[in-house]
């Protein structure tokens, strides 16, 4: 069987691009597919992941205003589609376009619209007033009647299920990539993170809550693994708190699976997740989670006061107390440490690649 996955990029450390070569790999190597992957504006070159080698890319350059771009965006399509004949079609895009695909592809072609986003995601802080206000409820119509067009729409919990509230949804979550059989004992004073420097991230607020814990634990440190930006300089912000000398702004490395085998817990303060591929990475190195409750990736992982901390979105208090808990109690560590990691099981990646498995299947023969 041949499938096309449309997504913008794949040539970054985030999390969809590991997901996706992760899949794709399985889908090649495990069951035999063909796989094709269409990006835009040389999105595929060079990856930071691997991509098994028979994997076909291609790529639409588009440049110009929003009406000049979509113009680009929708011609290019249907000629990709025509030239590459898929069974089907995997979209995997949170932007507005993402929602125009089934009006712009009038074909028989299945198509699979996977959300790797919450609903109400925003990439940089949005004053409120009446324009956003009226923008807001237009994005909002258009998503609900682009995902109505697709054949399926694939979201990666039951919270998200929720949050969409659709008819013609289906929760597959994403595959963990590894598993390790080391013990981490969770002795070391470190903490770590794992996230591209951005708005719906939330670094801005984890920094703020550091500096309190570090009051009462100065010795503890913290690692941030991740792309930074220009939009969030999270060095300045640490250097205003005057925390610079616990934490350590890392690049984003292949073998992070080791990095986290060296922290003792983990650390999310997101504005927005739809899942969070670093909360199972974590969990299944032993690791306990303090996370917010933020639409609405972590409540679907995390259990609560069982494999972590779900603490109530913004609430800086309760979050620091979490961390402090962590930081003071090696038992209370340990113990949640062991369960996260049985939690992490359920993600297992020859369950989750069959339930791809048979969608695929379903969705042609029907």
């Amino acid at each position: 069987m041949k499938l096309l996955y449309i997504i913008p990029n794949i040539n970054n450390e985030g999390g969809v691009a590991r997901v996706l070569s992760v899949k794709t790999n399985y889908l090649i190597e495990q069951l035999g597919y063909e796989v094709h992957i269409l990006t835009q504006n040389d999105g595929f070159s060079p990856l930071f992941y691997p991509f098994n080698k028979t994997i076909i890319f291609h790529d639409m350059l588009l440049t110009g205003t929003a009406i000049g771009f979509f113009n680009l965006y929708q011609n290019a399509l249907k000629t990709k589609v025509k030239t590459i004949q898929p069974d089907v079609i995997i979209v995997c895009d949170n932007g507005l376009k993402a929602y125009l695909i089934p009006f712009v592809l009038k074909n028989k072609i299945p198509l699979i619209l996977e959300m790797h986003s919450s609903r109400f995601i925003e990439e940089r802080e949005v004053k409120k007033n009446i324009f956003t206000k009226v923008t807001s409820i237009f994005r909002s119509i258009l998503k609900t009647r682009g995902i109505k067009k697709y054949d399926q729409f694939v979201v990666l919990t039951s919270e998200s299920v929720k949050e969409w509230n659709v008819k013609n949804t289906l929760v597959i979550p994403n595959p963990l990539w590894f598993t390790t059989e080391k013990q981490n004992a969770l002795q070391n004073k470190k903490v770590i993170a794992v996230g591209r420097h951005t708005y719906e991230k939330g670094f801005d607020r984890m920094l703020a809550i550091w500096s309190k814990v570090l009051i009462n634990h100065p010795d503890w440190s913290l690692d941030i693994y991740g792309k930074s930006t220009e939009n969030l300089d999270l060095r300045l912000i640490a250097k205003n708190l005057d925390i610079c000398n616990t934490i350590s702004f890392l690049e984003p490395v292949q073998n992070i699976e080791e990095k986290y085998l060296e922290a003792s817990f983990y650390l999310m303060t997101s504005r927005f997740e739809a899942f969070g591929m670093v909360l199972i990475e974590a969990m299944a190195a032993g690791l306990p989670i303090v996370a917010y409750d933020c639409p609405s990736g972590p409540r679907g992982i995390v259990t609560p006061n069982e494999n972590g901390f779900l603490i109530e979105n913004g609430n800086e208090s309760d979050y620091v107390q979490a961390v402090e808990a962590l930081i003071e109690n090696v038992t209370l560590r340990q113990q949640m440490g062991e369960k996260a990691k049985l939690s992490s099981e359920k993600y297992n990646i020859d369950v989750i690649m069959q339930t791809w498995n048979e969608l695929f299947i379903g969705i042609k023969k029907n």
